[in-house]
């Protein structure tokens, strides 16, 4: 074989020896180690002489022979090939190029090898798969590969555009739809089915609600009729379809709701009105679609909606189309079903004065049910029912809470117990005494203690002594609320206060009420005059003036208890200016007299004056029963000026007073000190001044006392306290102002001051 090769090799037929070589066999393979050697002589001069020898590595060469033989053997025998292959170049161009000139070397001979596009290049060899197989990679820098793409033609482009469409088309819809049915897609705001679920059974009952007994009744009637409707209907009369439940916050509409539900057993669905509304068009009308679909599914049933003034406000031409849609789709299910079917819609609002008149026709909601604030006897039921868990401590009377925090709907009693609880356990007690409820029921009014407060002596002593006339007079003066605390403690605006509350809820006041009121909120002036002198009275008094003021108007132009104006309601802004001086002269003569008579009673009882001002300085609070245990031994209550100069007991309170007076003349200035404007009290979020309409006026006004005291400006605690700018502040509400109102007395407005609106006068 070696010498057939290289008889080949010398008649100038590289290829045919590439070709034997490649086309391999077991001759080539299984040869002795110098037959193989020289055939790869063979081979390599072959490939010099077809000009591939430099496309191969040597490693390829001796891969393709199958054979390991030395490597520098094989290096010499292919530098060997090498030159013993250039004369056979040049005789094998001289063959082919008989015409070229001299010193030219004819080219490789052009073949084609290897695998493009899965066919095989190689033509006109009956060894074409193994060159297939053994040819070196295409795309080399000398051998680059030619590749020209054909444009496919404009219906090939559509055909090809459709399907791409249609596929991803295919494959959103695929992953939606398994979305949706999984409900995936309502995490991500896309899929907007709420799917409306009964509420779980509540074991809530008529009589777990306290404090609106009249709602309770009327509510009855719905109870029954889900229970029976037939009884009902056997005459012919035809069963509501809606209540709208109506009342401040925190009064238990919710929680009545829930006890309809309870007491006829029947499914209870929960809907608030901001739950409808989301980013897109149409959902809340879908939901409430959705909403009622579910109920016809369920009937009998509730469906109660919270907050129903969210979608259910009067209709603007400015509002967004999607807002009229969910009231418009609210106002065709209301109508779409028959009062047969058993469903009961109930809707909660703060400000029924907002809702659509469409919505609120009878028809659609045929009764409107008011759920009022809490009077004495369910503000004291309350307190019972959220005290159940706690221990309290053998002297707490609910009683005196519940006539203290007038104005006070269920959730704040809730939280006041709370608060209590609270402050009991950080004192380290074991049960909740009566000590800590009121600590917390003057903290929601009047609100924390200013214990970091820099108070000066005489700013005490000016206050206590303040108060202290508040107190006694409202003591001595028949017609006046009864006492239920004096303090001198600041907190809040207020430097001190005197609180008033009555024995039972009161409707309405008498002419002596009043003006024994008047005569209460001159009383802190006449005391600082009594005491200090004219010309050192302070502005503490400005907003027991603004209160009396307040109340006189009312007197003389709402109430017609003066006999110049006689029984007239008056408009001071339309009065002419003859009227309104009329109106003046009669409010000062009523304010001018009640300074007289709390001076009077100042006067006559001085002694208790200084007792009561001294015991509020040493405990710095008294409730209502200390202060008139001050007073339990004086003969019918009091003592004239006799009685002291003959008793040797009371020289001893004589010779006080000349001590609290040099004490006070001591620490107070000689002469009047301009002082800044008293802070005004603002008129609170849900009063009404005194002179306003009756339907303005708030309810709180019936059902409390009065709270006096002697407030200032926010006190730094890196300054002196002594600069008398203090002022009483009104009531926690205007009509508290005009006829006693307990709440805060401070220029701040307070939670207490933001309470339902009722008729003052019948």
């Amino acid at each position: 074989m070696p010498a057939l090769l290289h008889e080949l090799n010398s008649n100038n037929m590289p290829h045919e020896v590439i070709r034997r070589v490649e086309a391999g066999g077991e001759w080539v393979y299984q040869a002795a180690p110098y037959t193989a050697d020289a055939v790869g002589k063979e081979y390599i001069k072959a490939l010099v002489a077809a000009g591939r020898f430099d496309r191969y590595k040597m490693s390829d060469i001796v891969a393709r022979l199958g054979i390991s033989p030395n490597a520098a053997a094989l290096e010499h025998h292919a530098a060997a090939a090498a030159a013993a292959a250039e004369d056979s170049a040049a005789a094998y161009g001289a063959r082919r190029y008989p015409s070229a000139p001299s010193g030219f070397t004819a080219p490789p001979e052009p073949y084609t090898y290897g695998v493009l596009g899965g066919s095989s290049m190689t033509s006109g060899s009956a060894s074409g798969a193994a060159d297939m197989a053994l040819s070196p990679a295409m795309g080399t820098t000398r051998e680059p590969v030619h590749v020209s793409i054909a444009e496919p033609s404009v219906k090939a482009q559509l055909w090809k555009t459709m399907r791409a469409l249609a596929t991803t088309f295919i494959v959103l819809s695929g992953i939606g739809a398994i979305m949706e049915e999984r409900g995936m897609a309502r995490g991500f705001g896309i899929n907007t089915d709420v799917q409306p679920e009964p509420e779980p059974t509540t074991p809530t009952k008529f009589d777990d609600v306290k404090g609106c007994d009249e709602a309770k009744a009327e509510l009855e009637e719905v109870v029954h009729y889900l229970k029976s409707p037939q009884t009902f209907t056997r005459l012919g009369g035809k069963l509501p379809k809606g209540l709208l439940l109506v009342g401040p916050p925190g009064t238990g509409k919710t929680m009545l709701a829930r006890a309809i539900s309870g007491e006829a057993n029947v499914p209870f669905f929960y809907a608030s009105g901001s739950e409808f509304e989301e980013m897109f068009v149409g959902v809340g009308a879908r939901r409430v679609r959705e909403l009622f679909a579910a109920a016809k599914k369920h009937a009998p049933c509730i469906i109660f909606i919270d907050e129903i003034d969210a979608i259910g406000a009067t209709r603007n031409p400015k509002d967004q189309q999607y807002m009229k849609m969910t009231l418009n789709q609210l106002l065709v299910e209301l109508d779409g079903f028959t009062p047969t079917e058993g469903i009961i819609v109930i809707g909660a609002t703060n400000f029924p004065e907002s809702l659509d008149k469409a919505l609120v026709r009878p028809g659609r909601f045929d009764r409107n049910v008011v759920v009022p604030l809490p009077d004495v006897a369910g503000r004291k039921q309350i307190l019972l029912v959220h005290t159940q868990g706690i221990p309290l401590a053998p002297e707490v009377e609910l009683d005196i809470i519940a006539r203290g925090t007038p104005g006070f709907s269920g959730a704040e009693l809730a939280n006041l117990v709370n608060m209590a609880a609270l402050k009991a356990a950080l004192d380290g007690m074991d049960s909740v005494g009566m000590k800590q409820l009121e600590h917390a029921k003057d903290k929601i009014l009047m609100g924390a203690e200013r214990k970091s407060a820099v108070i000066s002596e005489e700013s005490r002593v000016l206050t206590a002594y303040h108060e202290g006339g508040h107190a006694l007079v409202a003591i001595k003066t028949q017609g006046a609320l009864p006492v239920h605390k004096a303090t001198i403690i600041p907190r809040g605006q207020a430097l001190g206060m005197v609180s008033q509350l009555p024995d039972d809820d009161m409707t309405s006041y008498s002419r002596k009420q009043m003006l024994a009121k008047l005569d209460v909120c001159m009383a802190g002036r006449v005391a600082e005059e009594l005491i200090f002198g004219d010309e050192n009275v302070t502005s503490g008094a400005s907003s027991d003036f603004d209160q009396a003021t307040k109340l006189a108007e009312a007197m003389v132009m709402r109430f017609g208890m003066s006999e110049k104006i006689g029984h007239v309601v008056h408009d001071k802004a339309e009065e002419s200016s003859e009227t309104r001086a009329v109106i003046e002269n009669e409010v000062k003569a009523l304010l001018e007299s009640a300074y007289a008579r709390a001076k009077n009673v100042l006067v006559t009882y001085e002694a208790d004056l200084h007792k009561l001002a001294r015991e509020l300085l040493d405990k710095e609070t008294l409730t209502g029963d200390e202060v008139r245990a001050l007073f339990a031994n004086d003969k019918g209550g009091s003592s004239s000026p006799a009685d002291k100069s003959a008793s040797a007991g009371k020289k001893k309170i004589d010779n006080m007073v000349d001590v609290a007076r040099a004490r006070a003349a001591a620490v107070l200035p000689k002469s009047p000190v301009a002082t800044p404007a008293a802070v005004p009290t603002p008129a609170a979020a849900g009063a009404a001044p005194a002179g306003a309409p009756q339907e303005q006026q708030p309810a709180a006004a019936m059902l409390s006392g009065t709270s006096l005291s002697r407030t200032g400006p926010p006190v730094n605690v890196n300054e002196q306290a002594g600069s008398q700018q203090s002022a009483d502040s009104a009531a926690a509400n205007t009509a508290s102002a005009a006829l006693g109102a307990s709440g805060v007395c401070s220029p701040q407005a307070s939670p207490s001051s933001k309470r339902a609106a009722a008729p003052l006068a019948r």
